[in-house]
């Protein structure tokens, strides 16, 4: 059975979110605040975290941030009553895989963690290239990790997802609107800015000379190409 960590301190809000999505099919689990919610993050081995990001002790930011600090793949998906792109942004550069801005409605929120499992797993299922070579890099895609010679470079979820889908699309040009459409979805807000973010951040960890790209290209006025 898939597993939900909700972390959210309005009771109502809590306890409506855990009702519906039991309704739902999903085992649920709660904490109240950051702090509480970082501690089962690192104790069970939940399938996705619902994670608000104005929270008492310590803040939804801050406990992504340090999860994806620590390794933790879980799929992350913010709850904030914040509407600006930068808080948005942020909350994905830190390692979220998407987000829903309050007040919503279930239907949205359900319909974004469905998308989100269902990326998830098909990165899980992928057979073929389930490894791969690229740039100082070698890359798995069905464990989340990355290594430069020994050690582990820390890449967040959405960063594997973007690496993945250009990789699949090798030596073709891919449109920022496509790239936005099939990673993040229709439904979420967010500027081609955030692409840019994105790639800048996956060239800092392949590329050997980030100034003269050799791997991630960027086509001008249309997207990016992985050459390989």
């Amino acid at each position: 059975m898939i597993k939900i960590l909700i972390v959210e301190d309005e009771p109502s809000m809590r306890l409506g979110l855990k009702d519906n999505l039991e309704f739902e099919g999903y085992e649920v689990d709660f904490a109240e605040d950051g702090v509480i919610g970082l501690e089962k993050i690192r104790e069970n081995n939940y399938n996705l975290i619902l994670l608000d990001v104005m929270l008492p002790n310590m803040s939804g930011f801050d406990v992504c941030k340090t999860v994806r600090k620590e390794g933790i793949k879980t799929p992350i998906i913010l709850l904030t009553a914040k509407g600006e792109e930068i808080d948005k942004v942020l909350g994905l550069e830190l390692g979220a895989d998407d987000y829903v801005t309050k007040p919503f409605s279930l239907r949205e929120l359900i319909a974004r963690i469905k998308a989100v499992l269902r990326r998830s797993d098909d990165i899980k299922n992928e057979v073929n290239d389930n490894e791969i070579t690229l740039g100082k890099l070698k890359i798995n895609f069905v464990n989340y990790t990355a290594f430069e010679n020994s050690e582990e470079v820390q890449m967040s979820h959405k960063e594997y997802e973007v690496l993945n889908y250009l990789w699949k699309r090798k030596n073709e040009t891919v449109s920022r609107d496509k790239l936005l459409k099939d990673v993040w979805g229709e439904d979420v807000y967010i500027t081609t800015r955030t692409i840019d973010n994105f790639i800048l951040k996956l060239r800092q960890k392949i590329e050997s000379d980030t100034k003269h790209p050799k791997i991630i290209l960027t086509v001008h006025g249309i997207g990016y190409k992985l050459v390989n």
